[in-house]
């Protein structure tokens, strides 16, 4: 018998599959089982619905092989990494990324990178507010970086992937390293 993993890694291939050669909202969760080879009851002893898979694989093949990365201080790394495995599976991340309406791609993709932010900042200790800034909270913080950090992947992706993911590390350290101010000042 296949472990959890296994099965889960299976359901993620089938969804994957499928989203290059038809649009998202027409995938059944029966086509999914079917082209991982389990039965309907089997997803959904793993996954709420397809978002919650989509989720998943965000999850695990993008942000969760960069958490050892971060933890170990190699951003330039983690974020090559990011830009290499959302590459990896262009064609998916392609079509992934006009998933609209509620549970859009864009909001999963978000949510996931607050969730890994917010736990950055949990890691570190930083479970309470600024002590001179209230504002800056956990919450808000791990918002705000995941906000900027989802904006570039995702307008990577829309257009077209073209930029190697190295040169994509590079912008996306360039303006998480300066202030809006800086850059203005540059142009």
């Amino acid at each position: 018998m296949e472990g959890k993993r296994d099965i889960e890694k299976a359901l993620a291939h089938s969804l994957k599959e499928l989203v290059v050669r038809m649009p998202f909202d027409k995938i059944t969760i029966k086509q999914i089982a079917d082209g991982a080879g389990v039965i309907r009851v089997t997803f959904y002893n793993h996954f709420l619905d397809k978002y919650d898979l989509l989720a998943w694989i965000v999850r695990r093949e993008i942000l969760d092989p960069v958490r050892i990365l971060i933890s170990n201080q190699m951003y330039r790394e983690s974020l090559v990494l990011i830009f290499s495995n959302l590459l990896r599976d262009k064609d998916f991340y392609m079509r992934a990324v006009k998933i609209e309406g509620q549970n859009s791609f864009a909001e999963i993709v978000n949510d996931c990178a607050f969730q890994m932010v917010l736990d950055m900042f949990r890691e570190r200790g930083a479970d309470r507010s600024h002590p001179e800034h209230r504002w800056m909270n956990p919450e808000n913080l791990a918002m705000y970086y995941a906000n900027s950090m989802s904006y570039v992947m995702l307008e990577w992706i829309r257009s077209g992937m073209s930029i190697p993911p190295e040169e994509m590390a590079t912008i996306y350290e360039y303006i998480a390293t300066r202030s809006m101010w800086e850059i203005l000042d540059e142009f």
